[in-house]
């Protein structure tokens, strides 16, 4: 079931063995008892008959360059020879039948399959007659390419900088308080007004945007995108709305959205309650507008089309949670889906289509924000494109889903109960990272022939020249931590790496797109070489490239084939970095010694000499590179920042990333990992400077440093 014995810790030298107790709890959450001998028995009886049963593996991911091995069929044993035939269907239609007949060795025989087959997917039915007679096995074939785009095909020899942002701390002159794709347009502007190759920003995906669902690493669906990111400006209808016009100046509204434009946070319930009564007046007019007829109107048909199930399940799972939210006291509390009406906790029950059809106009509206939310995202992308930018817009994909959203909901036995996938314990949170995902079954992915990461990839590719992927190594094996248990008591669960990579692959190459795999913490030896194999770029962070005796490696020392970025979402800025702020937050989150002693600590002061000493090696790195006068303290923290920014597009690194939070000087992190809203208001954070005010202030600008390309 492909729990991991054991695994090596961050530090390198300790060695975890994954308990009885804690194979058993995991087991249990795949849907395996074991919790005795006989279970143990019996399940295995079960999962080695339900194998015998299929004539050929359900889905087969096969790379061109592999030479393709060919389809191995179960018969049974005593067979020498199998007469055969198949008929495989490719993505168009078109079909390719061929028959004949097969030796058999040791109960399997190996049908070779159609030569020169181009990559894409295949539906494949093949017929098997034994003396037994005659039985039929079905099969999703998958060819891909073997590997991803790399940087010279995208880029040349050249290597690229770009700009990174978390999109929700930006605003400009529309502002309601949380950035935009509006926003997102103007930042790829500039980005290629100042020679960037790309502009990345946070994962897009749709939250609920209320108290306790804020996270972009925890979304109700990673298929689609948030609501909030719309710019209300440019939706073509509000010049047609007379309502949504009347909404938007209403003294109501005009006085909530300057509240919203001076807080220092997000406040994504206040803007969502008062964005929705605008989106839906707008969705009216469309409707009026465009329900027939019109060039708007059959892009939105044809978006509806091509999104299809997906898009369905999303917009009716967003219509139920809307109407079986309770009232309480005037207040609206959220219902988990679990815990709603039987009827409805099944995507494909008759309920559900009925509700479906009865709140038509209601499902459709979240189907016109996504068309509307993919709309702007294309702006942005052609933006770029016209402002020269080689690669373009680079999105994030989180690791996982909210374990009470749409995704869960409508992929019914592919996420787990009894188990959430995490991080074992590093220096950054020493009991563990709980991050409170359900676990997908890597077996029932592979049994619906990897579809959910198909519609994943693909959706996370739309508009997109580059992708990251969010903790990379979760395709590899993921660390499930059983239900009421630390990460102490975790274990890695393998999952199916080369077919995974192999699916990405495909989408990337037919995106043309670079993809990124963010492989920090505890990295596996055979992670490192995959990626390598497959053209997958990896990170590398300016605080964790360190030599044996802590200093900073050389910036010639980053590999040619990474994005080499100071910092990212989970790590503070630089600025904070230098000053030991986000010492002083772990601290008053309780992250240190004694909540609320201070510098009084043993904890915390001896954080701040380590801090100190780090900062002395890295001012010496600076200095022997040449891009400090002297290993001393800067002039400034923007010419601090201008040095690594200098240092990292001096790297071989293909990509550099540089975050508008360093550009600006931001103090405060976006995220303080391990610590709940109480302890740190993570994702809410704003960047203090409007996008237009960063775009023109020249003096701001030279905290970029030396940029590729550049004088």
């Amino acid at each position: 079931m492909g729990i991991v014995d054991e695994y090596v810790d961050q530090t390198g030298r300790e060695t975890r063995r994954t308990s009885v107790r804690t194979r058993i709890a995991l087991l249990a959450a795949m849907g395996v008892e074991a919790a005795s001998d006989a279970d143990a028995r019996r399940s295995l009886e079960r999962l080695d008959a339900e194998e015998r049963q299929g004539l050929i593996p359900p889905t087969a991911v096969v790379a061109v360059d592999d030479r393709l091995p060919g389809m191995r069929v179960r018969v049974d044993a005593g067979v020498r020879t199998v007469e055969w035939s198949y008929a495989i269907r490719d993505e168009h239609s078109h079909e390719i039948a061929a028959g004949g007949r097969a030796p058999v060795a040791n109960g399997t025989a190996t049908i070779a399959y159609p030569p020169e087959m181009a990559t894409g997917y295949y539906d494949l039915r093949l017929r098997v007659r034994t003396d037994g007679g005659w039985r039929e096995g079905a099969q999703r074939l998958i060819i891909t390419p073997g590997r991803c785009p790399s940087p010279d095909q995208v880029l040349g020899r050249a290597r690229a900088f770009g700009l990174t942002a978390n999109l929700y701390t930006l605003h400009g002159r529309e502002s309601w308080g949380i950035g935009t794709l509006g926003d997102l347009r103007s930042l790829v502007e500039w980005g290629g007004e100042i020679g960037a190759g790309f502009v990345g920003v946070n994962p897009l995906h749709a939250l609920f945007n209320r108290d306790g669902d804020i996270s972009p690493y925890s979304p109700v669906s990673r298929l689609f995108r948030n609501a909030l990111y719309l710019d209300i400006s440019a939706i073509p209808e509000l010049a047609e709305s007379d309502a949504a016009r009347e909404l938007v100046q209403s003294r109501d509204v005009r006085g909530v959205r300057a509240d919203l434009r001076v807080s220092e946070q997000v406040e994504y319930a206040r803007i969502a309650q008062t964005l929705e009564p605008i989106l839906r007046a707008l969705h009216a007019t469309f409707m009026e507008r465009h329900g027939s007829g019109t060039v708007r109107g059959e892009r939105y048909r044809a978006f509806v089309d091509a999104q299809g199930e997906a898009l369905e399940n999303f917009a009716t799972f967003m219509a139920l949670d809307g109407a079986l939210t309770r009232r309480s006291g005037g207040a609206r509390r959220p219902v988990p889906w679990r815990e709603w009406p039987t009827r409805y906790r099944d995507p494909r029950s008759e309920a559900v289509a009925a509700f479906r059809t009865s709140n038509a106009n209601d499902v459709d509206y979240h189907r016109y924000v996504q068309f509307e939310l993919d709309c702007q995202l294309a702006s942005a992308a052609t933006a770029a494109r016209e402002g020269g930018m080689p690669i373009g817009l680079y999105q994030d994909l989180a690791i996982g889903s909210s374990p009470n959203g749409s995704d869960v909901w409508a992929f019914p036995g592919l996420f787990l109960q009894g188990a959430s996938v995490g991080a074992p314990p590093d220096p950054l949170a020493t009991t563990d990272q709980n991050w409170g995902l359900p676990p997908i079954d890597p077996r029932r992915l592979a049994l619906d022939g990897y579809r959910y990461w198909i519609d994943l990839v693909r959706s996370s590719l739309r508009h997109s020249g580059a992708l990251r992927i969010d903790h990379v190594i979760g395709l590899f094996r993921q660390f499930w931590i059983p239900d009421g248990e630390t990460g102490k008591s975790g274990a890695y669960v393998r999952f199916p790496a080369d077919d995974l990579l192999g699916i990405l692959a495909l989408e990337a190459t037919r995106a043309g797109a670079l993809v990124v795999g963010e492989d920090l913490g505890t990295v596996p030896a055979d992670v490192p070489p995959a990626l390598v194999a497959r053209n997958i770029l990896s990170s590398k962070v300016l605080y964790f490239e360190r030599t044996k005796n802590g200093g900073f490696k050389p910036a010639s020392s980053y590999a040619p084939l990474s994005l080499a970025t100071a910092n990212t979402h989970d790590m503070p800025t630089i600025a904070g970095w230098w000053e030991g702020r986000d010492i002083d937050l772990r601290n008053d989150a309780g992250q240190l010694g004694k909540k609320g002693k201070g510098d009084t600590d043993a904890d915390v002061v001896k954080a701040h000499e380590d801090r100190d000493a780090e900062k002395a090696a890295l001012l010496r790195r600076l200095a022997s590179d040449g891009l400090l006068p002297a290993a001393k303290e800067p002039g400034s923290n923007a010419a601090l920042r201008a040095a690594i920014h200098t240092f990292l597009c001096r790297s071989p690194a293909a990509l550099v990333g540089i975050s508008v939070d360093d550009i600006v000087g931001e103090r405060n992190p976006v995220n303080l990992p391990g610590v709940g809203p109480d302890d740190f208001p993570s994702w809410t954070r704003r960047l203090r400077l409007s996008v237009e005010t960063l775009r023109a202030d020249t003096t701001i600008h030279a905290a970029l440093g030396e940029r590729r390309g550049t004088a």
